[in-house]
């Protein structure tokens, strides 16, 4: 057993992971970053949930460029072929559940 407390996960440079469980073909990491991320597509489905802080989530549609903003507490799903980029607001610590080796 083990507690995280993601307020206190600092990582060395931008978008640094901790990861705590790889669950089948799923990995959960603790994110942390102070920096954009940069644009992609995953390749199945991904949950992002800001544990603290907040992320401008930019994302690409047919209609065109949206920005998704969310604050602590709130979760962003992505479906496989959602182009999305986080833009944090300062420092943010991110729950990442996703597919093992996915972007």
């Amino acid at each position: 057993m083990q507690v995280i407390r993601a307020r206190d996960f600092t990582g060395r440079s931008a978008w640094d992971a901790l990861p705590i469980e790889r669950i089948d073909d799923a990995t959960v990491r603790l994110h942390w970053t102070d920096q954009p991320y940069r644009w992609h597509i995953n390749d199945g489905p991904e949950v992002f949930a800001v544990l603290d802080g907040r992320v401008d989530m930019h994302v690409r549609t047919a209609g065109g460029e949206q920005v998704l903003h969310l604050e602590t507490g709130d979760i962003f799903h992505a479906e496989p072929g959602d182009e999305h980029v986080a833009h944090p607001l300062g420092e943010a610590r991110i729950l990442v559940i996703e597919r093992a080796g996915s972007d």
